[in-house]
């Protein structure tokens, strides 16, 4: 039958539309409980001392790309705020600028990162709203117990030059481009952080020291106090082969430790 033929018997109802039969064994229903439901995280970023939000940028970008939400504190004084940096700033001043963060953008059940210094804000951090957190991530961050300050966990600070209230760290310059580390307040460094709420002591934490050399599975001995501290709390330890700065030269990696949330 020609074409136009059959279209016109269709149309007029002569001719009948070929019947559809449909073979059911061959179909294959899906059970929702066999389904693997990938579980997405909020995580809080807090950068060390001298740095900003800048140095996650490469983490953000691999969590983001799984699907997580990510927020990239930057401390008062820092990176981006460099320009409201002063003396007067304090350990108080940055814990409340990552409380604040997580109160304004209503985050519950967050991942709380801190390096390095970071390690201080975020104790404090978890001090005031524990029932916020999820899990907490130290990353070659200090560990202070209870009314410690920066200084007392720093090993070599006192060579550091101090002008006007401001630390001058032997690893800042001013000759490479922005985005870049510059001076921060002493008072951040000094200034002891309270750690006394049995909400917090009691939440899930990992430590992650960043060890450059791991030889035949064994790491240096644990001669950092943060280390220590870390281990006497009962937290889970797990090494990363790094210098102290894995967010840079080491993210796919850190990334895959972030992702392990208890």
């Amino acid at each position: 039958m020609k074409l136009r033929h059959l279209l016109l018997g269709l149309i007029t109802g002569t001719v009948a539309p070929a019947a559809v039969s449909l073979d059911t064994e061959s179909l294959h229903t899906v059970n929702p409980s066999q389904l693997t439901v990938k579980p997405v995280y909020t995580y809080v970023l807090v950068h060390g001392a001298s740095g900003g939000g800048w140095d996650w940028k490469g983490v953000d970008q691999l969590l983001s790309a799984e699907g997580h939400a990510v927020y990239r504190a930057t401390l008062t004084g820092l990176g981006e705020r460099a320009h409201l940096a002063s003396p007067e700033i304090s350990l108080t001043t940055h814990i409340d600028d990552v409380t604040n963060l997580i109160l304004f953008e209503e985050l519950e059940q967050v991942v709380l990162v801190g390096h390095s210094y970071g390690g201080m804000v975020i104790t404090g951090v978890m001090d005031r709203l524990p029932g916020n957190i999820k899990q907490a991530f130290f990353l070659d961050a200090f560990v202070p117990a209870d009314g410690m300050a920066a200084v007392d966990l720093w090993n070599g600070f006192s060579s550091y030059k101090i002008v006007d209230g401001m630390v001058q760290f032997p690893w800042l310059d001013n000759g490479k481009p922005i985005p870049g580390d510059v001076p921060q307040s002493y008072k951040t460094l000094s200034e002891p952080v309270s750690f006394d709420n049995p909400e917090a002591l009691g939440l899930p934490v990992t430590y992650v020291p960043f060890v450059e050399e791991v030889v035949q599975g064994k790491v240096r001995a644990l001669v950092d106090p943060s280390w220590k501290l870390a281990v006497a709390r009962g937290w889970a330890v797990e090494v990363l082969e790094s210098d102290h700065n894995a967010q840079r030269s080491h993210p796919r990696e850190l990334v895959e430790l972030l992702l392990d949330i208890d």
